[in-house]
């Protein structure tokens, strides 16, 4: 359990990592090799956190895309030379912010249901 609550941290400091750096916008993300490097990490460091969480958590959370974030995480880590970065922007623009709220929610749920 500890190591999942562990995780999700992991998973919610990336997300954060992440926002920080594309807060002025996809010009900036496409301009800048850094920032779209930055991501292209965060994004793998997501998506080997969720490899790691235990299939009980993955599975009382099903409703998470689990499978498509270790997904995404592999085909990024495997795709050396053919990075699609119109797919990392996508996942930054419009799939992080769902994940931030299900991590935060999943790690309140833990910490309750591990106090009981």
């Amino acid at each position: 359990m500890r190591r999942d609550l562990d995780r999700l941290r992991d998973i919610l400091e990336a997300i954060e990592a992440i926002e920080r750096h594309t807060a002025e916008g996809r010009e900036r993300f496409e301009r800048d090799e850094l920032v779209r490097i930055w991501c292209l990490k965060h994004v793998e460091i997501i998506g080997e956190a969720v490899s790691r969480l235990s299939e009980d958590l993955r599975s009382r959370y099903a409703t998470v895309p689990w499978r498509g974030i270790i997904g995404m995480r592999n085909t990024l880590v495997h795709g050396y030379f053919d990075v699609d970065w119109d797919a990392v922007w996508a996942v930054v623009e419009n799939d992080l912010g769902a994940l931030r709220s299900a991590v935060e929610t999943i790690l309140e749920a833990e910490r309750e249901r591990t106090q009981t």
